[in-house]
Formats: structure tokens, C-alpha cells, sequence
């Protein structure tokens, strides 16, 4: 069999739209595990989740990274929407397309998101029997715990809204559009706030190529049951790493709410500390980086080689 590139552009259905990213492949010559990556919120693939994914192809593994739908390269309408619901179909249906390709093992694929993106990651291993192992950077798991329930049927509905159900927004459970990142909340808020956030959108942002844009629209459909990742992971049996910031600035990523989400889950898990706050492991090169990158690789390594 033919060599395949060790990266290659790709490009897949998902609701409606054409996705596009990169595909990290050695060769097809025998079917390799592999890591289905995402960025977070508004990120494209060439903002650090691209120094990841060289981290994991250089172990061995093959990895598919792709925008998420409207953002960066890939296609589809409205633009610069986040939907948390059609990106985690978006993760779907890249696994669907990555099982097919003949030099990949369609038994050992993990996911990896980071930020929000990490927590769509966490739903979709809760509810799609297919992956074999999750790495969730600095989940966002939302500012307060999940609704109680006990009987799973929220849970339930989740499903089977992630399954098929009505995603569409409405005006009162969209947000925006208004800017990603701005230094001044007061003069023009943003939907990320601390700086933390302005200073590594910006640095890494506005570097040639990575088709980012500082705008973006936050859509929350109002569906049976509520998007919160902590619906999710009671029923969470797949292996997961989850990096966790004690000193995490993100409201969203709330460190003991991140916490108390991933220990629910019944599945073999670990939770790694990390400094640096919720951006620190995004800088590259870093100390942080390097420990982060490293005890993914051995993870991945130990769950899926």
C-alpha cells in the first residue's frame, strides 16, 4: 500500500456543512490508534491545538484535527456560532469519518477537546459507545452543578437530543454577536472577560494563517434538557485524563465545579493539577506545555498502545 503524507488536508460532512483540517498519518500500511481533536471556544487549529497534535503523532499516533463548524476553515452558516450541540456532532461525525480511513483502528480513538470543547468531548464519550479514551484540557463545565438526576432521565433527554433533537437557537438563548476578547469590559464587552484571555487570543490569533476572528455568537437552544456536562459524565465509562487549573480565571471552567463533574464519572479517570490558570498550558513553548503534552502522550500510550 501506498505512503500515506504525514499530514494531509481533509475535509468531511457534519450537519450540513463541510469540516476541514489535518490529517497526522505516518502511514496506512496498518491501522494505528488514533486522536480526534477539536479547539475551544472560537480557536482554530493553528492556535496551539496543532503543537498537541504534533506531540501525538510523533508517539505514534494518528490524529485528525479540524475546525469546528463555521469557525476557521470549515464551512457552514451562520458564521463565528457556538452551538454546543452541533459541535459535539461535529466530534461524531469526525470519528464516523476517521473509522473508515484503512489505516486507522476504529477500536482506539480518543478525543480530545480543550476549554468547551473539552466539555463537548465529555458528552459525546457519555453517550457514543465508539471512543476508547478522553483528554479534557480545562473542562468547561459550567458555572454551578448539573440539575439533580437521580433516575437518569435528564440524562436521557440529553441523549437523545445530541442524537437528533431541535438544536436551534432563539433570540433569548443567544448571545451576541460581540467580541471574543477586548481589554476594556466597561467600553466593549466581551464574551471571554479576564485578560488572561485578550492576551493569548490576540498573540496567537492574529498570526498569519490561523483564520481566527475576535467575533462570535454564543448559541444555548432550549432543549429538554439543559447542555451541562455534569448530565453527562455520571454515565462516563470511557478511560480520562481531565488537566484541571486550581487557580483557573475562566467562570465557566470553575475549578471545583470541573472537579466534582469528572470524579462523577464511574469511568478509570485521572485528574492532573495544573498551574498556570486556564491559558497556561496553551502557551508554547512552556514548562507547563511540556508536562501537559507529556502526561498525554502517557496516557494515550498506556489506554490506547
Amino acid at each position: 500500500m501506498a505512503r500515506v503524507p504525514v499530514v494531509e488536508e481533509v475535509e468531511f460532512a457534519s450537519q450540513g456543512a463541510v469540516l476541514r483540517g489535518r490529517l497526522y498519518l505516518r502511514d496506512a500500511r496498518r491501522p494505528r490508534p488514533s486522536v480526534v481533536m477539536a479547539h475551544g471556544t472560537s480557536a482554530t487549529i493553528g492556535m496551539v491545538a496543532d503543537r498537541y497534535a504534533a506531540a501525538f503523532h510523533a508517539a505514534g499516533f494518528a490524529v485528525l484535527l479540524y475546525d469546528h463548524r463555521g469557525f476557521g476553515a470549515s464551512g457552514g452558516e451562520p458564521r463565528l456560532e457556538i452551538n454546543p450541540w452541533i459541535q459535539a456532532r461535529g466530534y461524531r461525525d469526525a470519528v464516523t469519518h476517521l473509522s473508515g480511513h484503512p489505516g486507522i483502528d476504529p477500536h482506539r480513538i480518543a478525543l480530545w477537546g480543550d476549554s468547551y470543547s473539552a466539555g463537548e468531548a465529555l458528552v459525546v464519550g457519555a453517550v457514543d459507545p465508539r471512543p476508547a479514551a478522553i483528554i479534557a484540557q480545562v473542562p468547561s463545565c459550567g458555572r454551578a452543578p448539573a440539575p439533580p438526576d437521580p433516575d437518569g432521565e435528564l440524562f436521557t433527554a440529553l441523549a437523545a437530543t445530541l442524537e437528533g433533537g431541535d438544536v436551534q437557537g432563539t433570540p433569548e438563548t443567544t448571545t451576541g454577536p460581540l467580541p471574543v476578547v477586548s481589554p476594556d469590559q466597561l467600553g466593549s464587552p466581551s464574551l471571554l472577560a479576564p485578560i488572561s484571555a485578550f492576551r493569548w487570543f490576540i498573540e496567537y490569533g492574529r498570526r498569519p494563517g490561523t483564520g481566527w476572528e475576535n467575533r462570535v455568537t454564543r448559541v444555548l437552544p432550549p432543549t429538554p434538557a439543559p447542555y451541562h456536562v455534569g448530565l453527562a459524565t455520571p454515565h462516563l465509562r470511557t478511560p480520562l485524563l481531565a488537566l484541571i487549573a486550581s487557580d483557573d480565571e475562566m467562570v465557566g471552567s470553575n475549578p471545583a465545579i470541573a472537579r466534582a463533574v469528572i470524579e462523577a464519572a464511574p469511568a478509570d479517570k485521572e485528574i492532573l493539577e495544573i498551574q498556570g490558570g486556564h491559558f497556561g498550558i496553551l502557551w508554547h513553548p512552556s514548562p507547563e506545555f511540556d508536562r501537559a503534552a507529556d502526561a498525554q502522550r502517557d496516557f494515550l500510550l498506556r489506554v490506547l498502545a
